[in-house]
């Protein structure tokens, strides 16, 4: 069957492989790091403005936002790789029912789940592991963010499949406007109107219904091919399909939300709530990690995806290669940056001179370790999304996010004390990589 690339400007089956990630690499890249900066600026300004245990009371509602974000990211996924192969078989209308089915999913899904935190708030906010002291903070946030989560979801599947139909540049938009319009809100709601936490939630609502409404424009008014087509036929099987190759990226954020509850609980445990606000600095950083990761494997994924759909093997490769070697420096400078600028970004949030900014300043560097195995990584796990290995996905996921990381934070406090408890995510990475080219190697993958 002939193939042909989804828009005049992408051409994924005959483009000059280096290329095509360039144009798709810089745009997501920047504007991934701009959607991290509202999660960042929101500590900053919080730090700032309320202080250590507003931004502690932030951290404590943090995994609900990445649950969130992890469904849209399950299903912008799921969505895009099957999108990307139905492209390259020539079958857009395929690719349009797959995006909306999608959509009308997470909102339908996000509805139940603002339902039940509406009736529910101070027993979620407890669970997550919020103290008394926490808890005005941590309710505040939580009500004012509800608002916006329904236009999150829509984001999060609008940004993967706009790649694919070959507008990266305005994917870039979708995530920088609405940046800094949350950080001019921040500023504002939180310092002039001194509403403090309930102020950065606001900013954050505001900024993701706007990011939302610029994917539904887009679909409707702007799209190569890809549009919003309102379909139900097969809609549970094609979810189904959906859920099955995407669901190592809903893991990856509940991973996250795994790796905050259990090391809010440690910290917790070991250092009160001023241990809670250091490890919210780290929890801050993450974002951006990965963030930076992430781009290199959304840049990667529609090329992969839609030259596996067209059975191009070389080009397949190529292109995964391409991903581990970016992934690697990316690593490196992140690695870089948080270890050697440990304490001006201590002092970005909070004074340095308190009990959980010196936490931080001791912590940091070791934490920073993680960079350097984390997105390698996400590339690999990425890279077996793009050609349907959802399985393989999965496991690798929940081992570095969840299997290894766990007992990690659970044991290395103890037998390293003070240093330990930080290096409990660089370690779950380090064991996860190892294992991922063992097991590359011994399949004889003809992809490395």
């Amino acid at each position: 069957m002939e193939t042909s690339s989804p828009s005049a400007g992408l051409d994924y089956a005959e483009g000059k492989i280096g290329r095509l990630f360039q144009k798709m690499f810089f745009p997501t890249l920047l504007g991934l790091i701009f959607n991290a900066l509202i999660t960042i600026v929101d500590g900053i300004f919080v730090g700032q403005g309320v202080g250590p245990e507003g931004i502690a009371a932030v951290n404590i509602i943090a995994p609900l936002y990445m649950v969130v974000t992890g469904t849209g990211l399950m299903l912008g996924i799921g969505s895009s790789v099957i999108a990307g192969i139905a492209l390259a078989q020539g079958e857009s209308r395929r690719a349009s029912v797959n995006m909306t089915q999608a959509s009308l999913l997470a909102v339908a899904l996000i509805f139940l789940l603002v339902l039940i935190l509406l009736f529910f708030r101070e027993t979620t906010a407890r669970l997550l592991g919020s103290s008394d002291e926490l808890l005005p903070g941590a309710l505040d946030y939580l009500t004012w963010l509800l608002p916006g989560l329904f236009f999150l979801v829509v984001e999060c599947i609008g940004m993967m499949v706009i790649r694919l139909d070959g507008s990266p540049k305005y994917a870039m938009y979708c995530n920088i406007i609405p940046a800094v319009i949350n950080i001019i809100l921040d500023y504002y709601l939180v310092f002039p109107c001194g509403l403090g936490v309930k102020g950065a939630a606001i900013a954050t609502s505001i900024s993701t219904v706007i990011g939302g409404l610029m994917v539904i424009v887009y679909f409707f008014r702007f799209s190569y091919v890809i549009r919003y087509l309102w379909c139900l036929r097969s809609f549970w099987r094609n979810i189904w399909h959906q859920v099955q190759i995407g669901s190592s990226a809903f893991i990856t954020e509940i991973a996250m939300s795994v790796m905050m509850l259990t090391g809010n609980y440690m910290f917790m445990k070991y250092y009160g709530d001023s241990g809670v606000a250091a490890f919210s600095i780290a929890c801050y950083l993450f974002p951006l990690m990965f963030m930076m990761s992430n781009a290199v494997a959304q840049s990667a994924q529609p090329i992969i995806s839609y030259n596996y759909g067209a059975s191009l093997a070389p080009r397949v490769r190529a292109a995964f290669r391409l991903s581990l070697k970016v992934a690697a420096l990316c690593g490196l400078i992140a690695f870089l940056a948080i270890a050697l600028g440990a304490k001006w970004i201590v002092a970005l949030f909070i004074s340095p001179d308190c009990e959980a900014g010196r936490l931080a300043i001791y912590g940091l560097p070791v934490y920073s370790l993680c960079a350097l195995f984390f997105a390698v990584n996400i590339s690999f796990i990425g890279f077996y999304q793009s050609i349907e290995k959802a399985l393989r996905a999965m496991i690798f996921t929940l081992m570095r996010g969840v299997i290894v990381l766990v007992p990690m934070f659970c044991i290395l406090p103890s037998l390293f004390p003070g240093w330990g408890i930080w290096a409990a995510i660089p370690v779950s990475e380090a064991i996860t990589l190892i294992v991922i080219c063992l097991t590359a190697k011994h399949s004889g993958s003809q992809m490395l």
